[in-house]
């Protein structure tokens, strides 16, 4: 057993425990929390389950390989196949889950008057049925012929072949359905932090029964600050190049649901 395969083993089960707790408390904070049961709080419910089934399978699949099956499977086998169309159908499911419910805060902040109006709960099940349509036909595709499945001896996972005969569904896979919504959501809360800044410096009024006052900016500073780490966070969530550390970030999303 090399040493790297152990220490692949251990940074993904680490990952994997990090993915199902922060998974599995933010649903439970979603669940329990009525006030957190929007509109549109599906599309937060829908990244937070496939990450949180991810966590529970694929990733100890890997860990299992490095330690057990260095060698890995048959690309052509049945559980070759099957696990590489599950791991891809998830992972895209979760980044347009997560970038749909990043459009939704960005509308709620931008268009707060027209946002009851854009954002319905029939739009968002047509939006989520969109989503896992594309989502289930993409990770059809190498299933009959358009690219290919087959076994990664560095990743140990089975995943979509990266071959020059597979050019034309990784530029799909990668452009549409990895660059476009990362690039979507960093723009987005981009300009959400612009937005924050210039109301920062620019302080605000608070009222109450008897009269209103101003509240200078200095006094919104901490607050500031821990949104802008929430948006960081946020940002670097749907990075699906490797699982290393993308728990840490999972365990924080309960925090960002409540501050949402």
């Amino acid at each position: 057993m090399q040493w790297t395969g152990v220490v692949y083993a251990v940074l993904m089960i680490s990952s994997s425990l990090f993915s199902v707790c922060g998974n599995s408390v933010l649903l439970l904070v979603l669940l329990l929390n009525r006030n957190l049961q929007t509109e549109t709080w599906t599309l937060t419910l829908s990244f937070c389950m496939c990450d949180l089934v991810l966590g529970l399978s694929t990733i100890p699949f890997g860990a299992h390989n490095s330690l057990f099956r260095p060698q890995g499977y048959s690309s052509s086998s049945a559980l070759c196949q099957g696990s590489a169309f599950f791991f891809l159908m998830l992972q895209l499911a979760s980044v347009h889950s997560l970038t749909w419910a990043t459009v939704d805060k960005f509308t709620e902040i931008c268009f707060a008057l027209n946002y009851a109006n854009i954002f319905t709960v029939h739009r968002t099940r047509i939006i989520l049925g969109i989503i896992w349509m594309y989502s289930l036909v993409n990770a059809v595709l190498p299933l009959v012929g358009f690219g290919n499945y087959n076994y990664s001896s560095s990743r140990f996972l089975c995943a979509p072949s990266f071959k020059p005969t597979c050019t034309g569904f990784n530029m799909l896979f990668i452009v549409v359905g990895i660059i476009v919504p990362i690039l979507a959501m960093c723009f987005m809360y981009g300009y959400i932090v612009y937005v924050a800044r210039n109301q920062v410096r620019r302080g605000t009024f608070v009222c109450n029964e008897q009269h209103c006052y101003y509240v200078p900016a200095n006094n919104y500073f901490k607050s500031s600050i821990v949104m802008v780490t929430t948006i960081g966070k946020l940002k670097g969530l749907p990075s699906k190049s490797c699982f290393i550390g993308r728990g840490l970030i999972i365990a924080s999303m309960p925090y960002i649901a409540i501050l949402g």
